[in-house]
């Protein structure tokens, strides 16, 4: 939100530009929420014989964030109100925001927006029903949530949004009411703030269910969304779970803006964008999550350096002295380490920003720091919490043995709030390598024939070939052992099958990745396989008699995105 706010030289500020939020964010529930991911099972079903036998598909459940806070609602507050302030920001002069809640905490959210939007700035509380669970022994069930509805401006969008009549009114042929309003009308009658009439996804044959725990009704987000803004306007939701918001905007013809903090909550949303054919649209990391999680975890005026001193610690590392290294995200490795030259081999440690992607940039400065801090060092290792998705190919071209990138643990200030301290942690915090995805050399045939004969113009074709896919550590992913083993006995046996995505891009620029052919798991318009993708594609394209720079992109199950880019001569 900060950067939608303050723009750049290609991006005008969004401030005020902004007609409708909606936000569903965690409830202060104590849950961890899980996401589940479904695989194909080791073995393909043996034919032949007189039946066919299949395994059961590989299902493991990934801890997808904790809806906790470790300072109960105190620290949830102090985490939703600045998010509130700068909403109010992005919000147009005649925008909504609404803010979808339960009992645990809406109370108290109910106050904060009150002192953000102002009092007379409140619309209406929605009450959200809903049927199905369990009847507790001594005590109502709960089966609504809150919806909160402000407005910024003294004008604002409000579409009247209507619901069919009951059978009773129809029967009637009027309402209870008396009155001329007591006639029908062709579109049904007005909704009020109790909204008793739109489903919970909670059947798992619903077609809509993307087995993400927090997951809306699109039928719920095309109502407010329909009511609060018109064609062409901005739709933006901060906490985007399964992208509902961002599938119905498209459907009703808005623009949209949606974040998430989740890895797999972006890949369900990209993934469900494009099942649903969407337009084009731009996707974008910005890597400052873990500087949100280290002030909550190391109070609010931490710096930077606090957290690579942590980072290098649990490495195993000593800082380098103050005067060698000012950013204090220097260290070495302070036990000898055997080399080929049968001497301790000095490695030097380099701990990237975490509000930054680690890139070509970084690895660049690596190498000059490596070459040249103290004298020298024999290897340089980068340790990384967010990385570009050119970094396997930024490696492979600096071609470099005495370069090494790993991945700090993306859980890893989760990990040291809950177990109280970085003493206790040593040892036990394991650094993966990256993921990364290797192509088969692709083949390129060209018209040359018809274009030698006069033709002007010819189409060629490419064929682009997965070949390897190699995920990220199970350590750095947040499984619990049983799962860890399973997702090991998939990477093993199939690392293709983990690839959740992949598009091809036949003349990447290296600065916008323009998808022109992609598959995806679910789409069984390539094969009919649903739990894993096509690995060839064929590309029919404009022959050009230039070389071409062929850019693959792939998103794995949980998120992780790797690319493979290679040249091709015509």
């Amino acid at each position: 939100m900060a950067a939608l706010l303050a723009g750049d030289e290609q991006t005008p500020s969004l401030r005020g530009k902004i007609d409708l939020i909606y936000i569903d964010p965690p409830f202060d529930s104590k849950a961890d929420y899980r996401t589940k991911v479904i695989l194909p099972s080791l073995a393909r079903g043996k034919k032949g014989q007189s039946m066919e036998l299949e395994q059961k598909p590989t299902v493991i459940e990934q801890f997808a964030y904790s809806d906790t806070w470790a300072d109960g609602t105190a620290s949830y507050l102090a985490m939703i109100t600045p998010r509130l302030i700068l909403m109010r920001e992005l919000l147009s002069d005649r925008g909504s925001i609404f803010v979808h809640l339960d009992w645990h905490v809406g109370h108290y959210v109910k106050i904060v927006l009150d002192e953000v939007f102002g009092k007379d700035a409140f619309r209406n509380e929605i009450i959200y029903c809903y049927s199905g669970g369990g009847i507790p022994r001594d005590e109502m069930p709960r089966k609504h949530d809150a919806i909160y509805w402000y407005t910024k401006g003294n004008k604002w969008i409000f579409n009247t949004q209507f619901r069919p009549y009951s059978e009773g009114t129809i029967q009637r042929g009027r309402t209870a009411v008396k009155g001329e309003d007591a006639k029908l009308r062709d579109e049904g009658t007005p909704i009020n703030d109790w909204w008793a009439d739109i489903k919970k996804i909670t059947s798992p044959t619903d077609p809509e269910k993307l087995y993400y725990d927090t997951q809306k009704s699109e039928e719920l987000l095309s109502r407010i969304v329909k009511m609060s803004s018109d064609n062409n306007l901005i739709v933006a939701d901060f906490f985007g779970g399964s992208g509902t918001t961002a599938a119905v905007a498209e459907k009703l013809g808005r623009n949209w803006i949606i974040s998430d903090l989740g890895k797999p909550a972006c890949m369900i949303m990209r993934k469900r964008l494009i099942d649903q054919n969407a337009q084009p649209f731009l996707y974008q990391a910005i890597g400052d999550y873990q500087v949100e999680a280290a002030k909550s975890t190391l109070g609010r005026k931490f710096r930077i350096g606090e957290l690579s001193q942590i980072v290098l610690s649990l490495y195993g590392a000593l800082p380098l002295p103050p005067v060698e290294n000012p950013g204090r995200n220097l260290g070495y490795l302070p036990s000898p380490q055997p080399s080929t030259a049968g001497r301790g081999s000095k490695i030097l440690i380099l701990v990237d920003s975490p509000n930054k992607m680690t890139g070509l940039p970084t690895l660049k400065k690596a190498i000059t720091l490596r070459d040249s801090v103290m004298g020298g060092w024999d290897k340089v290792i980068v340790l990384g919490w967010n990385f570009t998705p050119s970094i396997g190919h930024d490696i492979q071209a600096l071609n470099d043995d005495r370069l090494e990138v790993l991945v700090i643990p993306p859980d890893l200030l989760d990990r040291l709030k809950k177990k109280g301290g970085v003493e206790r942690m040593k040892g036990s915090v394991r650094f993966s390598s990256l993921q990364y995805l290797t192509i088969k050399p692709v083949i390129r045939k060209s018209p040359l024939p018809l274009l030698s004969q006069g033709w002007n113009s010819a189409d060629e074709t490419l064929t682009v070939e997965l070949d390897n896919y190699v995920l990220l550590s199970p350590d750095a992913i947040n499984l619990d052992e049983a799962n860890r083993e399973k997702l090991q006995a998939v990477m093993n046996a199939e690392p293709l099958a983990l690839i959740e995505y992949w598009a091809v891009d036949p003349d990447y620029d290296g600065e916008v990745f323009r998808s022109v052919w992609q598959d995806y798991r679910g789409n069984t318009e390539n094969d009919a396989d649903p739990l894993r993708v096509v690995t060839k594609a064929i590309l029919n394209l404009p022959y050009k008699p230039e070389t071409r720079r062929v850019c693959v992109r792939a998103v794995d199950v949980f998120g992780f995105e790797a690319e493979a880019i290679t040249e091709v001569q015509p």
